[in-house]
């Protein structure tokens, strides 16, 4: 589009359909999905000047996932724009859409700044230094030049509400959310008669018919119920085929404590966990559910013998978001990340507690004595390899001699021997994961983009874990629906590699329950 100097606007010279809306971008939905231009079929779109001074600002942040995104979209704006004429009157697309990049004349020419639009907005918008404003009233002149609707896309909740003040039609940014009908329930009942039930228990699966089949995804876990009140969970193996859960009575970390499942979700849980077949699992609880201690476990059980699938543990969470650099932060990058990862820490401590603990949680049973006397305990081990490797002072110890360095906990060994590797998601790109166990933690704080990232880091013969609470978001820029932890499993759900499971039941405490639910 032209910029005219004069007391009238300018009018697009891009010839578009009436019947078409006109899209207008904002910053965040191209830093969300750079693809997002082809993804609004034969509409127009609209990108405010403003939108690329952001993205120029943004692109100079090398190790981030958003200066990756900017970079992108200019590079893609370079090549369907190339010239100075494209830019102006903008370009169709391959869709049947057309692309513009805008000018905002009212903010461009001192003669227009008393116009009925800017009196307009400023009874609402005072500011026009904030990008924000800016390219509101940039969409705002869009509705005025272009055929109706003209609709912003933002992915911030504050500018759609000033756009909506000032009489703008304002949306989410809806191509990778997920549809407000998904279903995100814990487990279905399937009724059945006792004599099914008692077939079930002895042959370890059973037919469900096809018209029951059909309502059902592979791998989705199920509760068998009688008219008498018998159950069986199980889980759907596709072909009208449900079997018997395939969990041990309990697990354990290496030199730690047995737990086992206290409740049927739970159950759920560790099936997918121990079953090597399945290598992405999404699990939605809310907090002390048991989503972290249960992964830690499960991984740790697979993790401790030669037989195993899995060289280690691989465990990690967004600092807020995946591209947050953590450079800010002092010392090394294990440093960096324990106070992100402390929620970890804490459930290693529990399965390898430094002192016995009378009742741990999740408890199967008490190990046997004849057991313990043949096995040397987790603080034996860790406190002869703490005398051996720091038995003079190393700076922890008060004075000169007999001081000798504090203990290591137990799990603190697993991190030195590399069984347990800390992650930073921010350096995850371009890595190959092979042979882990990788969990990621607070997945609803990512964009569907993100995850993907992170998923496409996954080798053969390793499985990765992605736990979070979609009730409980930070990130300005998701939310219930778009978040990429929900979006994972919604497009994910069907797949032989894949299981779902939800968590709905508090074991933490009375307390954290109850909290969970009322407060």
């Amino acid at each position: 589009m032209e910029h005219l100097s004069g007391a009238i606007a300018p009018k697009p010279q891009l010839k578009v359909s009436a019947k078409a809306k006109t899209f207008v971008l904002d910053t965040n939905v191209l830093l969300h999905d750079p693809q997002s231009i082809f993804k609004f079929e034969d509409n127009n779109l609209a990108i405010p000047v403003e939108v690329l001074e952001e993205l120029d600002a943004i692109k100079t942040e090398q190790s981030t996932e958003r200066g990756r995104n900017a970079r992108r979209v200019h590079r893609i704006l370079s090549e369907l724009l190339p010239d100075s004429r494209s830019m102006h009157e903008g370009v169709k697309l391959e869709n049947g859409g057309t692309l513009s990049i805008i000018i905002n004349p009212y903010m461009a020419d001192p003669a227009l700044r008393d116009a009925p639009l800017m009196q307009k907005l400023r009874a609402v918008l005072s500011d026009f230094g904030k990008k924000d404003n800016r390219i509101i009233a940039a969409a705002l002149f869009v509705q005025e030049s272009y055929p109706p609707p003209t609709i912003l896309v933002t992915k911030d909740v504050n500018v759609a509400l000033k756009a909506r003040a000032v009489g703008l039609e304002a949306q989410d940014y809806l191509n990778d959310k997920v549809p407000e009908e998904f279903d995100e329930n814990s487990y279905r009942e399937i009724p059945v008669t006792i004599y099914e039930i008692q077939r079930f228990c002895s042959e370890g699966e059973f037919d469900i018919g096809k018209d029951v089949a059909k309502t059902l995804h592979l791998n989705e876990y199920v509760l068998l119920r009688s008219n008498e009140g018998k159950t069986m969970p199980a889980r759907y193996y596709g072909e009208g085929l449900v079997k018997r859960l395939r969990i041990p009575e309990s697990i354990k970390a290496p030199g730690g404590i047995s737990i086992r499942a206290r409740n049927l979700e739970q159950q759920f849980f560790m099936d997918a966990l121990l079953d090597d077949s399945i290598s992405l699992i999404t699990c939605f609880g809310k907090a002390g559910t048991g989503k972290t201690l249960l992964s830690i476990g499960c991984a740790l059980h697979q993790t401790h013998d030669d037989r195993s699938l899995y060289d280690g543990l691989s465990i990690s969470r967004p600092v807020i978001a995946l591209g947050k650099d953590i450079g800010f932060l002092p010392g090394t990058l294990e440093e960096k990340m324990k106070p992100w990862l402390q929620p970890y820490f804490d459930a290693l401590e529990v399965l390898m507690p430094s002192k016995p603990a009378k009742e741990p949680q999740f408890a199967a049973k008490k190990v046997s004595k004849k057991h313990k006397k043949n096995q040397p305990s987790a603080l034996e081990v860790s406190r002869s390899e703490s005398v051996s490797s720091h038995g003079g002072g190393n700076g922890h110890s008060g004075g000169g001699g007999g001081g000798g360095a504090a203990p290591i906990k137990p799990y603190e060994r697993l991190i030195k021997s590399g069984l347990v590797e800390v992650e930073a998601l921010c350096f995850i790109r371009g890595r190959s994961i092979a042979r882990r166990f990788f969990i990621l933690d607070e997945a609803q704080q990512l964009t569907p983009h993100e995850v993907k990232t992170v998923i496409t880091r996954i080798s053969e013969g390793s499985k990765i874990v992605l736990i979070g609470d979609p009730a409980q978001i930070d990130n300005p820029y998701v939310d219930s629906r778009s978040n990429g932890l929900v979006y994972c499993y919604n497009r994910m759900k069907g797949h032989a590699i894949s299981a779902h499971v939800k968590l709905t039941k508090g074991e933490r405490s009375k307390l954290a329950e109850l909290a969970a639910d009322l407060l």
